[in-house]
């Protein structure tokens, strides 16, 4: 597993979970970076209460995939230990014969109770809500009883509603655009990490922005500095 021995180089702790399979995603992007196609050939196994009882963290963060990743048991286990924070992605998910297609949460409004920060794009706020206007999907998001809703817009930047309050965070130019996989993940790194050190709602969302417009310009995984994302924001 070279991609756990990398992140433990760094000095991070990884508890790695044994599965059948790894979730495999093959996704295909047009001229427009902002929509892709996606199809799905293998699928891991979902986490448990069981396997996850020993973490502790000041933030856990549920980076979704597919929609049986989280059970509405672990959401609550997990909610009970630290701030919990997901990516609705996964949850909108289904896969029909390698094909992923949009669906709608059954058990949203059960367990948006429990998460503390919550990230949608566009498209998946839609899903979510039935709104297409991100100020009114931010309110009913809130309205369920999440505590910071992020609403990624692409090239439009993204929107921030927490503590009664808009934040519009900028979307920063990119020299180009090499790769657009991960950059809701990358975000949502950048969003918690700054949170967690005590920015601002308003400081977290645009350095979790200009994290971006680095990820954007390579292949892989975000690999810049903070000094990096600092010059783009000029914080």
């Amino acid at each position: 597993m070279h991609v756990v021995e990398e992140i433990k180089k760094e000095g991070i702790e990884v508890k790695a979970l044994h599965s059948n399979h790894s979730v495999c995603f093959e996704n295909i992007y047009g001229e427009n970076q902002n929509e892709r196609t996606q199809r799905v050939t293998a699928k891991a196994d979902p986490f448990t209460v069981e396997a996850l009882k020993d973490i502790s963290a000041k933030t856990i963060h549920l980076g979704t995939l597919l929609a049986d990743d989280f059970s509405l048991e672990v959401i609550k286990f997990l909610s009970g230990k630290s701030h919990l924070s997901a990516d609705v992605q996964g949850f909108l998910r289904k896969v029909d014969n390698e094909q992923v297609l949009p669906v709608d949460w059954p058990e949203k409004k059960e367990a948006l109770k429990y998460i503390y920060t919550l990230k949608a794009n566009e498209a998946e706020m839609e899903v979510l809500t039935g709104c297409t206007d991100p100020h009114e999907a931010a309110l009913l998001i809130a309205d369920w009883g999440v505590k910071e809703v992020l609403l990624t817009l692409g090239d439009k930047g993204s929107l921030i509603y927490a503590s009664g309050q808009f934040y519009d965070i900028p979307a920063y130019p990119t020299l180009q655009v090499v790769d657009a996989t991960g950059c809701g993940d990358t975000y949502m790194v950048g969003y918690l990490y700054m949170r967690n050190k005590g920015a601002s709602y308003q400081e977290a969302g645009c350095f979790a922005a200009a994290m971006c417009t680095l990820k954007l310009q390579s292949h892989g995984p975000f690999r810049g500095t903070e000094a990096q994302v600092r010059s783009i924001t000029n914080m």
